[in-house]
């Protein structure tokens, strides 16, 4: 196995970190405090590709492989979680799901300009009531001639309210339960689609949750993705790449809390030196990076099961997501105790990182949720994604 990286995967991720510390790296501290979405670097980001890195080029993507993909996504992540999750929604759950499940015409409507970085995408599954258990979503579909009509509230949409596209998932046949699932492409513009409210969060605040109110909700049967009770393994299917992402993602936040740490302990004097000289500074930055390289491995080898077409990537993407969410917490955590009492002040990166990490091991399925798939392959049952 070879793991050095591709003259063209060398190119993705000095290119992504030549624009993050240059183009926005500037701006975060502000950026944040105003939770202003970085509307102007996305757009940028998608002109370079970054939108639709695993898009064949005939659609307007960037054609890479997935380890490219999540090369890419560790470099934004390094910087700034917000913009990568960004990234990551548009390209996995949104994007994916288009290419793979899209009639001909679906995808010249919106993959082309989802590839592109012209919209954004987001996904709309989670509600009220149904979080982890995605088969007791409650909004329905109910078909009227040449259209549905759509009932229901979605919350925690990442993008909301700055997507051109939502891939929104309801029941059609609720006597169904899991198999009644569909999912549907809709439009902003939707004659009774409505944002209500944002979510006031904890940490990627650049990053937008809003809650979508579906108000008879007029959808055209052509927006319609997949067949009547493919909804469920369509968002399932995403999900698997997704975690994908959200891993790398994590990875990235730890290494940048890792820069962050190493940086100040070499500058840190106490004692009549650095901090950096202190066997307790030297293990716990040892320690992070050993689980850091760890992660790195499981996010890679994830992504290559992807490259090379294993149909049943849930095990692979699971562990990948389990091991490297709950590592960047760690990370983060030995980062701001190695900072001291500059780690806890708002005014500090490291803060911000800390923030940032709390959600990795909840979003695209918590930590509990993946060590069930993971132990239901194992014990052979291999139902759950």
């Amino acid at each position: 196995m070879d793991f050095a990286l591709t003259d063209q995967q060398q190119l993705v991720r000095d290119t992504a970190r030549q624009f993050m510390e240059t183009e926005l790296r500037p701006w975060l501290r502000q950026y944040e405090k105003e939770e202003h979405f970085p509307a102007k670097e996305i757009r940028k980001l998608g002109e370079m590709g970054f939108c639709g890195m695993l898009v064949p080029e005939e659609w307007g993507g960037a054609g890479t492989d997935t380890i490219s993909y999540v090369v890419m996504l560790e470099e934004v992540a390094r910087v700034d979680a917000s913009s990568a999750v960004t990234l990551s929604v548009t390209n996995s759950v949104v994007a994916g799901p288009l290419l793979r499940y899209g009639t001909e015409e679906q995808k010249k409507r919106w993959l082309t300009r989802l590839a592109q970085g012209e919209i954004l995408g987001a996904f709309c599954l989670t509600e009220p009531g149904a979080g982890s258990d995605a088969g007791a979503i409650q909004t329905r579909a109910e078909r009227r001639g040449d259209r549905y009509i759509l009932n229901g509230t979605k919350i925690w949409v990442t993008n909301g309210g700055q997507s051109g596209l939502y891939i929104v998932f309801a029941k059609t046949d609720p006597a169904a339960g899991r198999r009644g699932v569909s999912a549907f492409l809709v439009e902003p513009t939707a004659p009774g689609f409505r944002i209500p409210r944002y979510e006031d969060k904890m940490g990627i605040r650049m990053s937008h949750s809003a809650e979508v109110a579906l108000e008879d909700c007029e959808v055209p049967v052509e927006q319609r993705l997949g067949a009547e009770g493919e909804g469920l393994k369509i968002a399932l299917a995403g999900l698997d790449s997704g975690r994908i992402g959200i891993a790398a993602q994590s990875v990235g936040v730890a290494q940048g809390a890792l820069e962050l740490a190493t940086r100040y302990a070499k500058e840190r004097q106490a004692f009549g030196q650095a901090i950096a000289n202190f066997q307790a500074i030297q293990w716990k930055l040892a320690d992070m990076q050993t689980e850091i390289d760890a992660a790195r491995l499981l996010v890679w080898q994830a992504a290559a099961m992807r490259d090379q077409g294993v149909e049943r990537l849930g095990r692979f993407s699971s562990e990948a997501k389990l091991y490297a969410s709950e590592m960047a917490n760690r990370v983060v955590y030995h980062a701001v105790q190695i900072h001291g009492s500059v780690g806890y002040s708002r005014e500090s990166e490291i803060e911000r990182l800390y923030r940032d990490a709390r959600v990795l091991t909840i979003y695209e399925g918590t930590s509990e949720i993946q060590r069930m798939v993971i132990a239901r392959e194992l014990l052979g049952g291999g139902k759950a994604s």
